[in-house]
C-alpha cells in the first residue's frame, strides 16, 4: 500500500469521525477542516500517527486567537499504544531498574503533537467521557517537574481528577492524550 494510499485513508477516517460526532465540534465545517490539514503534510503524518497508536483523533474545538482547529486524542480511555510509558526523558533516564519502553514527552514529539495541558484536558472532557479505566499523562508546571512530580488526569463519579505521581512512574492503565492544531 503506498503512501498517498494511507494518507487518503486516515482523511476518510478523519471525515467519518467527524461527521459521527458532531457534538465535539457544533460550529466547525469538514471542508474548512480537511483545508487546514492539507495545507501541512506534517499535520496528516501526526494525525495518522494519533490514529496508529489508539488515540481516534477528532476535532474538539476553534481557536479564535490562531485560526487553527484543535485535534486531540477522543478514545475512549488512554490511547493504548502509548501506555506504559513515564513522563520524560529525564525521568526514564534516572529510573534504575524496569525501565519502561520510552516515555510520554519524546514519544509526543516524534509524533509531531504536545501533550494536553490542565485546560486542554478539561476542554476534553467537556465533549464527553473519558478515561474512566485509565489515565492520562498531563503538561505538569516546570516548578513542579523539577520536584520530580507529574501531573495525570482522569474521570470518575462523573467528574475530572487531577493528581500527581512521580515522573519515573508508569503503569498499564497510564498513557497520554495529544493535541494538534491544525
Amino acid at each position: 500500500m503506498g503512501n498517498d494510499t494511507i494518507m487518503e485513508g486516515i482523511l476518510e477516517k478523519l471525515e467519518e469521525r467527524f461527521s459521527a460526532h458532531m457534538e465535539r465540534h457544533k460550529d466547525c465545517n469538514w471542508e474548512a477542516v480537511k483545508k487546514r490539514i492539507l495545507s501541512d503534510e506534517k499535520n496528516l503524518v501526526a494525525l495518522s500517527q494519533m490514529e496508529r497508536t489508539g488515540g481516534e483523533p477528532d476535532v474538539i474545538g476553534f481557536d479564535v486567537k490562531t485560526g487553527r482547529y484543535l485535534y486531540c486524542d477522543c478514545s475512549a480511555e488512554s490511547p493504548s499504544g502509548r501506555r506504559s510509558l513515564c513522563y520524560d526523558r529525564q525521568a526514564l533516564e534516572a529510573r534504575k531498574k524496569n525501565k519502561p519502553s520510552g516515555d510520554a514527552h519524546t514519544m509526543a514529539e516524534e509524533m509531531g503533537i504536545t501533550i494536553l495541558t490542565e485546560a486542554e484536558y478539561a476542554l476534553l472532557q467537556k465533549t464527553g467521557d473519558y478515561d474512566f479505566k485509565t489515565s492520562s499523562w498531563i503538561e505538569t508546571p516546570e516548578e513542579m517537574r523539577r520536584l520530580g512530580g507529574g501531573l495525570f488526569g482522569d474521570k470518575r463519579y462523573g467528574r475530572v481528577f487531577y493528581y500527581h505521581n512521580g515522573v519515573e512512574s508508569y503503569y498499564a492503565s497510564r498513557g497520554f492524550r495529544g493535541m494538534l492544531r491544525v
